[in-house]
């Protein structure tokens, strides 16, 4: 299980629209795996093959905090069915957008379908931090960046911002 390079912005493969699994096999499992400890290592809550530069469906998710046992969750190709009119509000981050949080409204309460790890057909009711962050990792199979639900300015600064950090990080001192 290797631990992958994760995309930042402003790199253009983020804003690709993610392929469809056909199946879950060895290889997929694989991704899965090298996935999460991706995001362990990060550290996150939440991980799309995207932002590893794979334009695949595949998700991962642990939403345990650090005291707890791990509980990893898989989702292969999952898509939202429902979602409530009810608004909540997360203050939400993302690895491919280092340092950087804002206040973001989505659906309170959603469904959706996918396919779990063995490639099992698999449908879950969300609400609260589930609901929140399985619709931000939708959002990176789709192109979209939690930016992408600010006002411009908002986004052009947390952008400018992101873009001076990583310049001053490829300063090199001797």
């Amino acid at each position: 299980m290797a631990i992958r390079k994760i995309l930042t912005i402003p790199d253009p493969i983020l804003r690709k629209k993610s392929l469809t699994v056909d199946k879950v096999d060895k290889e997929i499992k694989s991704l899965m795996d090298d996935m999460l400890n991706t995001m362990y290592e990060a550290p996150g809550i939440g991980l799309a093959a995207i932002q590893i530069g794979i334009p695949k469906r595949i998700v991962v998710m642990d939403l345990s905090k650090d005291t707890e046992k791990k509980n990893p969750m898989f989702f292969v190709n999952p898509e939202i069915t429902w979602m409530s009119d009810l608004k909540s509000t997360y203050e939400e981050g993302c690895l491919s957008i280092p340092n950087q949080f804002a206040k973001i409204d989505r659906p309170e309460k959603c469904n959706f379908k996918f396919l779990d790890y063995d490639g099992n057909p698999k449908e879950l009711k969300a609400e609260g931090l589930l609901s929140t962050c399985i619709q931000h990792e939708i959002d990176h199979l789709n192109g979209v960046l939690f930016i992408d639900h600010l006002s411009k300015l908002k986004k052009d600064i947390i952008i400018k911002k992101v873009s001076k950090e990583k310049k001053e990080a490829e300063r090199v001192v001797v």
